[in-house]
């Protein structure tokens, strides 16, 4: 499949596992993160796939980046709206920046990233969009408002986005994954991870292998009659 994909955040954790699942496709992929370091390095001389630096949250700064890519490797058919943090707290002791830091990279990237290559998936007559919310999105948890906020906006987003585009060959899903082996999960105090594997009917943390193989797949040509679906990812926790 001989189509450029651009993936956020996509130097470690779901966003690698997923730039790397669609290199092996046969996609030209590229990725991007805030800043040059070592996981990106890593990344190019593992792969060769190229990293973008900017700010996913900073509307202009998605504009002049996006331009760049296009630039020098052409136009994007695959984005994967993957990039996102955490700032955990319960609503009473939240700051406000915590609430809007959030908000603006998990949510607001989802306008500032896809607003940059939507006219021109529409004009070309194609276009995969595949966006990653999270089973905290599903269900809620507490301690994260935020989190949780911006997760569940991008499934309204994605159902709007693909009714908007779906007459255009212009699909665009959603992937909720669950509790994964990533940083972020492994930062989770050793009880509470406990605690979580005990609530995965598959008895185990999901890898980020199993994330990517359904992003590949939601991005693939063969994939045009899925639209405004989201894909529960997250070994049966969602149902328990």
């Amino acid at each position: 499949m001989d189509r450029l994909a651009l993936v956020t955040g996509g130097t470690r954790g779901l966003g690698k596992a997923i730039a790397m699942a669609l290199h092996e496709r046969g996609c030209r992929v590229a990725v991007t993160c805030r800043r040059d370091g070592e996981e990106a390095r890593r990344l190019r001389d593992e792969t060769g796939i190229p990293a973008f630096y900017w700010d996913v949250a900073d509307f202009e700064a998605c504009r002049a980046g996006v331009a760049q890519v296009r630039a020098q490797l052409g136009a994007i058919d695959i984005l994967v709206n993957n990039a996102g943090i955490t700032a955990d707290a319960t609503l009473h002791k939240m700051s406000e920046t915590q609430w809007w830091d959030v908000l603006r990279t998990n949510l607001g990237s989802m306008f500032n990233m896809t607003r940059q290559v939507i006219e021109d998936m529409r004009e070309r007559r194609f276009g995969r969009i595949v966006n990653i919310s999270s089973i905290n999105g599903r269900k809620g948890q507490v301690g994260q408002c935020n989190y949780a906020a911006a997760k569940a906006g991008i499934l309204g987003f994605t159902k709007s986005l693909a009714l908007e585009n779906a007459g255009r060959n212009v699909t665009v899903n959603a992937v909720a994954p669950g509790y994964c082996e990533t940083a972020m999960v492994a930062a989770v105090r050793p009880e509470v991870l406990q605690a979580i594997v005990a609530g995965i009917p598959v008895g185990r943390l999901g890898t980020p292998e199993d994330v990517a193989r359904v992003v590949a797949f939601l991005a693939d040509e063969a994939a045009g009659f899925v639209t405004g679906a989201t894909i529960d990812v997250n070994g049966g926790q969602y149902l328990a």
